[in-house]
């Protein structure tokens, strides 16, 4: 009997210590979870290279891990009211996502532009001979009367039908990705046609490519903008240097530019990220600092 209860108790201690073990793993597996950073982008070109920058120099540099999340406007900026997401550095400001601003701006923190001199509107081939958008019905029948645009949930295409109504233009709007306005773009280029696509600065398009903006005489598009880094409104105590950095960063469109380039080329953001980063240490150490 004696021996019997020993055991017992020996057992039931042994159980308990299995079982605080694996609380303490499953802690630590939660601790180590939530340390890495999620960062939300919209699969723009633009977007593409400063988001891998930023998440190799937090890699890198800082020591996280960084899961990055490609999704439309609307849920990127959903995700970061309700937290999915730790930043973004994806918001254009104050025209293109000012009603995403407006929804989430109590659940958010706004550390102000990490880009400026951004642009949107509708760009065509120099070779075409169309200057402004009040002309474009002139003209619907060279343009096969589309508007090629690209995902529905972008701020751009909100203010693309804004401009087919107050232009009362006779286009559709066609919606798709930035690949796909892209290689239509090239597609027409290359067989001398005509083609509006939306368009916005910084693109590599521009660099590789004679285009211009269609005038806006009724400004639909707005003035000038610039690309803001969106946090989450605990980021600052959670991870100080993470948000010391994001705070920080702060880049030219030549600079966004160069990634951009590399991306086309064939390089993986990443890579190109690294190799940018890699010729830039000097920029990389003022955001660190």
């Amino acid at each position: 009997m004696q021996t019997r209860k020993i055991t017992s108790v020996w057992k039931a201690g042994w159980s308990a210590l299995i079982v605080g073990v694996a609380a303490l793993v499953g802690l630590q597996a939660c601790e180590v979870e939530s340390d890495a950073i999620e960062l939300g982008y919209v699969q723009w070109d633009s977007e593409i290279a400063s988001t891998h920058v930023v998440a190799a120099i937090i890699e890198d540099e800082l020591g996280y891990e960084v899961n990055l999340t490609a999704v439309d406007a609307g849920p990127m900026w959903t995700g970061m009211a309700r937290g999915d997401f730790d930043a973004i550095t994806s918001a254009w400001l104050p025209g293109t996502h000012e009603a995403y601003l407006e929804q989430t701006q109590d659940d958010i923190v706004n550390l102000g532009p990490n880009l400026e001199g951004a642009k949107i509107g509708w760009v065509v081939p120099s070779y075409v001979t169309v200057n402004s958008i009040d002309e474009l019905n002139d003209y619907a029948d060279e343009f096969g009367g589309q508007i090629t645009g690209i995902d529905p949930g972008a701020g751009l295409m909100a203010a693309s039908e804004d401009a087919l109504e107050e232009y009362g233009l006779d286009f559709d709007l066609i919606s798709g990705s930035d690949a796909a306005m892209t290689a239509a773009l090239e597609r027409a280029i290359n067989r001398d046609e005509w083609i509006v696509v939306t368009g916005w600065t910084p693109h590599w398009k521009f660099a590789a490519h004679d285009l211009k903006y269609l005038d806006d005489p009724l400004n639909v598009f707005g003035d000038a903008e610039h690309i803001a880094t969106i946090v989450t409104p605990d980021l600052q105590e959670r991870h100080p240097a993470v948000y010391n950095f994001l705070d920080n960063f702060f880049w030219t469109p030549e600079e966004m530019g160069e990634v951009m380039v590399y991306i086309e080329e064939g390089m993986e953001p990443y890579d190109a990220a690294r190799q940018w980063i890699s010729e830039n240490p000097d920029r990389v150490q003022e955001w660190l600092n």
